[in-house]
C-alpha cells in the first residue's frame, strides 16, 4: 500500500537512492526531484507558517518559492528543481544558525 501524496504508476526500473529527511531514512528513484521523493514517501514538504496544515509545494516547477528545505549543513535548496542524491541529509525546519 502506498501512503504517499504522489503514487508512482510507471518507470519503476531506475536505481533506488536513499536520503534522510528530519532524521527519517527514505528511498526514491534516481532522477527524482527532492519534492517528488518526499511526496512519494508520504511526507509533507513542511508545515504552513499560517496554520497547522502540512504543505506539499505549490507550483511544483520552481516559480513560487514555496518548496525550500535545508540541508543539515545549513544551506537551503529548492526541492522542486533539485535532484535527490544518495545520502542527502535534509530538514524541513531551518537550523538554529539560519539568519
Amino acid at each position: 500500500m502506498n501512503t504517499g501524496r504522489i503514487v508512482r504508476l510507471a518507470e519503476r526500473d531506475r536505481p533506488e537512492v536513499r536520503f534522510v529527511i528530519d532524521g527519517e531514512t527514505c528511498s526514491a528513484l534516481a532522477g527524482d526531484t527532492v519534492l517528488t521523493a518526499m511526496l512519494a514517501s508520504g511526507l509533507a514538504l513542511r508545515n504552513s507558517e499560517f496554520g497547522p496544515e502540512p504543505r506539499a509545494g505549490f507550483c511544483l516547477m520552481g516559480a513560487c518559492q514555496d518548496c525550500w528545505v535545508w540541508q543539515e549543513e545549513g544551506p537551503r535548496l529548492r526541492t522542486c528543481s533539485t535532484p535527490v542524491i544518495e545520502g542527502m541529509r535534509l530538514r524541513t525546519t531551518p537550523p538554529e544558525s539560519w539568519p
